[in-house]
């Protein structure tokens, strides 16, 4: 029986560093979207800075992995199982929306995933409706807040270099942009590797491998190296979408949508909340678009993106009931 449990555990922890390297793949555009469309940075060097820079962010926190470990539903009663079925959905919707280069959210396909899944073991009794419903305020005040700064820099920063000559500020500005593209991969470093931290720590406590629900130092490194190795090789039908198919950007409105990203994404983590690095960086360069003129964004695209973000959270959460039913029926049938 230990050994079963054991390799259950295994298959957990192996699961969780497979949806943080999608992550990482899934999420590369975020921080050099902006930078490839602006032609700030080649997509090999822009791709190396996020790599590193979500390194280093991953290592810095452990408030948000704590949040989607405990808030979501009762660390008490989870098991190996409801933890592999939560994984499961999640990696099921997020591969199919990488498929088709759609930049969904894999914070709210984990979300997702662990509240079906919880759902299929024990129905509504476990969940936490409270942590819940605070992290979906996050998860929507996020974007928001990019949306408005992104504008706000936008306008702030256009004002300041009305009298430039544009082939120099373009220059300077493209030159910042690889500045501002590092603080978004730290920032998403600080965000999205804390997802599979949690899932790995709800493992080894549920396992009783560790006594307080606290992240290990080598849950903590094994994560951060996983994320950094997705976006190394990066998601490249996603940077198509995000870097050229959505929005034409200027490197000063690369600049800003990345700085508007970067402190909203950063806010959040502080809090200790989950934010989706996709939905905000989004929504900062929508808002930096917007000082323009409304067409400045493809609005198609736009609404893909807008549907996707809705859909993932009941998508994930209907994946991860399925898969907590198909694998707690082999797991009676394996004994």
């Amino acid at each position: 029986m230990l050994e079963t449990s054991l390799a259950l555990l295994i298959l957990v922890i192996v699961g969780a560093l497979v949806f943080d390297f999608i992550n990482g793949v899934n999420d590369s555009a975020n921080a050099i979207a902006t930078c490839i469309t602006t032609k700030a940075l080649s997509i090999k060097h822009a791709v190396l800075i996020a790599a590193i820079c979500n390194l280093v962010g991953a290592t810095i926190s452990t408030k948000v992995a704590l949040t989607i470990g405990r808030e979501i539903t009762s660390p008490d009663s989870l098991n190996q199982l409801v933890i592999l079925a939560s994984l499961a959905g999640a990696i099921s919707w997020s591969f199919i929306t990488l498929r088709r280069g759609i930049p969904s959210s894999s914070t709210h396909a984990l979300v997702g995933g662990i509240i079906g899944a919880s759902i299929a073991n024990s129905g509504l009794k476990d969940l936490n409706i409270l942590g819940i419903k605070l992290i979906v305020l996050a998860l929507l005040a996020a974007p928001v807040m990019g949306a408005a700064l992104g504008f706000l820099l936008e306008v702030i920063l256009v004002r300041l270099a009305k009298n430039g000559h544009p082939s120099r500020l373009n220059r300077m500005f493209r030159k910042l942009q690889a500045i501002s593209a590092a603080f978004v991969a730290f920032s998403h470093g600080t965000a999205d590797a804390q997802k599979s931290m949690g899932i790995i720590t709800m493992a080894l406590f549920s396992f009783g491998a560790i006594k307080e629900f606290e992240v290990p130092w080598m849950v903590m490194l094994a994560c951060a190296l996983t994320i950094s190795l997705g976006t190394a090789i990066g998601g490249w039908r996603i940077i198509k979408t995000m870097g050229s198919n959505f929005i034409k950007l200027q490197p000063v409105d690369g600049f800003s949508a990345q700085c508007a990203a970067s402190i909203s994404i950063l806010s959040t983590s502080a809090l200790g909340f989950p934010s989706s690095t996709t939905h905000v960086i989004t929504s900062a360069m929508i808002g930096t678009a917007l000082t323009k003129r409304v067409s400045a964004v493809n609005w198609k695209t736009a609404a893909n993106i807008v549907f996707a973000w809705f859909f993932t959270i009941p998508a994930a959460a209907t994946m991860g009931f399925l898969m907590q039913a198909i694998i707690h029926e082999i797991w009676i049938l394996s004994r």
